[in-house]
């Protein structure tokens, strides 16, 4: 069986010749932390814990998929947010990381931050390619006003395939109807609550959208919160209030003062520098904080985590990777 702990250590680009060789220290934690194989222990014995299916942003980068976040309870996923590569990220996390409910004929709930494309590039992907899977079940997406609209198109846009998989040679009898999604637009509040589970849409800044999202998850053992994209927002602290897990965005604050005067001006209203993350973790009493959606702008992830401790962070600190589990 393929070892979950090399895997990870491929996927995070860390400095290894093989399986057999001895871990280095994880670059994604500071402080004489655990190395990556405490961390994925750790966070295995959880009921609730943290699947980075994309940590990306806007830009390109091959090493990171755009940002999705897979919230696991027990046997069950809740995916937050579907940038690009969402599915394949999945798929990779539940084979090597042996975690079954990501496998794509299971993937069956998304919650969406707000509307920017780097965040729901995937969804025409976790719409369609789970139901060509064999998946049973329609999609359940929960987002913004706006997502009812934009869930109607992808579905317009692939009608082509959509008939042909139906209606021409390919067998499609138990599961013809999965591929229409089942939508919920909501401005705000309790958006699920089964089976021990409650998952709340928390209204955010982010710049100028009229609606954006953090969501905040509680299951049986942990509490966790998501930001999505965002600027300095107190929901966010009332949110976590003491949360096991805070997984919020970040921005490099030495090399903001690099960037252009029009772009400095966007990214103060719509994310998040280290320096106010500090004041916001600190102020929600967050138990562990995860950086992800990292815009490093030249700086790399321990460039990050000393901006963060050199602001005033003394909690566990980690900047999250794909395929992270925390």
């Amino acid at each position: 069986m393929r070892s979950r702990l090399c895997v990870a250590a491929t996927l995070a680009a860390f400095a290894l010749i093989g399986c057999d060789a001895e871990m280095a220290e994880d670059p994604q934690v500071e402080d004489g932390a655990p190395e990556l194989e405490a961390i994925f222990s750790e966070a295995m014995q959880y009921r609730t814990r943290v699947v980075m299916l994309g940590t990306g942003t806007p830009n390109a980068d091959p090493e990171r998929s755009g940002p999705a976040v897979a919230v696991v309870i027990d046997d069950q996923a809740f995916i937050f947010d579907a940038g690009p590569g969402v599915v394949r990220r999945a798929s990779k996390a539940a084979r090597d990381l042996e975690i079954p409910s990501l496998g794509a004929g299971r993937l069956n709930r998304v919650f969406i931050t707000h509307l920017h494309s780097d965040h729901t590039l995937g969804l025409p992907d976790l719409t369609l390619s789970p139901w060509v899977l064999d998946r049973p079940d329609r999609l359940q997406v929960v987002g913004p006003p706006g997502i009812g609209a934009m869930m109607d198109h992808i579905i317009m846009a692939y009608g082509a395939d959509i008939d042909r998989r139906i209606n021409g040679l390919e067998p499609r009898d138990a599961n013809r109807d999965a591929y229409l999604p089942e939508v919920t637009e909501t401005e705000g509040g309790v958006v699920y609550d089964q089976d021990g589970v409650r998952i709340e849409a928390i209204p955010i800044t982010h710049g100028d959208w009229p609606f954006s999202f953090a969501y905040k998850v509680t299951g049986p053992d942990r509490t966790i919160v998501i930001s999505g994209d965002a600027a300095p927002s107190s929901p966010i602290i009332d949110a976590c209030n003491g949360c096991d897990l805070l997984v919020h965005e970040v921005y490099s604050g030495e090399r903001f003062v690099t960037r252009p005067p029009e772009w400095q001006s966007y990214h103060s209203v719509f994310h998040t520098s280290p320096t106010e993350l500090v004041d916001i973790a600190t102020r929600a009493g967050a138990q562990k904080l995860v950086l992800y959606h990292q815009l490093y702008w030249g700086t790399d992830d321990a460039g990050l985590l000393a901006e963060m401790r050199a602001a005033g962070w003394g909690g566990p600190l980690h900047s999250a990777v794909d395929l992270g589990v925390y």
